[in-house]
């Protein structure tokens, strides 16, 4: 490439822990990257305009971009026991939820999609209004009675109790409990006109980012402070700890399965339009 590739990443720990030594250059022969921060709701909008090379998104929004994006086979979030969280006021079961505000980070979010499987079999009523918060919003909205509940991604599983908030429901127990697949949260995409070469440069970098950040966490530790949002730095090590593992340095076998069937569930749920045969092979 003559040119940085343009990226979009969110500030939380997972991703500047994954991209530190790629985007400071340390990654040998690796390609330029021009880096901005954005909440996953700008990036997943920014996919679906097509309007940079690489970007950190939901995996709700695959249908959506597919075409244009091809699905890297690592640097995104999967995992167990890591996922979104349903938040009250008030402990409380399903049933309580029926025609309640929920506010979201996204409605193409990964976590919404998960929301909404659980929805559909819990809560056959549904809910009431939905309202899109950017996450960092979520807990004080719930908190100070803006909304009914809150659906909430990352750090939050670690620190709701601190905003005196309840866990009514965990989204991903309920996907393994019913599926015995790892959660599928957040993908790395880049423009399939970049072409293969370019791509296949893409991945292996990031293989190599992620791996260089194991071997030696303190490195990455000023540029994840940094774009932390003022995080314990306990909890960082916890979100870190939790959101990057073998899944992703390589999606491997459970992981594609994982991604296929949270997708082949929502299309059939007509949540999300169906998948191509091959839309999540990787060159």
């Amino acid at each position: 490439m003559t040119r940085p590739l343009s990226i979009a990443y969110s500030p939380c720990p997972n991703d500047t822990f994954v991209f530190d030594a790629l985007a400071h250059g340390r990654v040998p022969d690796a390609p330029e990257l021009a880096v901005t921060f954005a909440d996953i709701d700008i990036t997943n909008g920014l996919a679906e305009r097509g309007e940079l090379d690489v970007l950190k998104v939901s995996y709700a929004v695959l249908p959506w971009v597919l075409e244009e994006y091809a699905l890297l086979p690592c640097g995104g979030a999967l995992g167990r026991g890591c996922g979104p969280l349903v938040l009250t006021r008030q402990p409380g079961g399903a049933a309580d939820l029926a025609g309640k505000t929920v506010a979201v980070p996204s409605e193409r979010s990964t976590a919404y999609l998960l929301f909404r499987l659980w929805l559909a079999a819990e809560v056959p009523g549904g809910v009431g209004e939905i309202v899109v918060l950017p996450f960092h919003e979520i807990m004080p909205a719930v908190r100070d009675g803006k909304v009914d509940a809150g659906l909430v991604i990352h750090e939050a599983r670690f620190t709701y109790q601190d905003y005196g908030l309840h866990c009514l429901a965990d989204m991903g127990e309920h996907w393994e409990r019913t599926t015995g697949l790892p959660i599928p949260l957040g993908a790395i995409i880049a423009k399939r006109s970049l072409g293969e070469p370019v791509l296949r440069e893409l991945a292996e970098a990031i293989r190599t980012s992620v791996r260089m950040a194991w071997d030696d966490p303190e490195a990455s530790r000023p540029y994840v402070l940094e774009h932390a949002q003022e995080m314990d730095p306990k909890v960082t090590d916890q979100h870190i700890g939790l959101y990057v593992n073998e899944f992703t340095a390589d999606l491997g076998e459970d992981g594609y399965a994982a991604v296929r069937g949270l997708l082949t569930r929502a299309a059939a749920e007509g949540l999300v339009p169906p998948l191509g045969r091959d839309a999540l092979t990787f060159v």
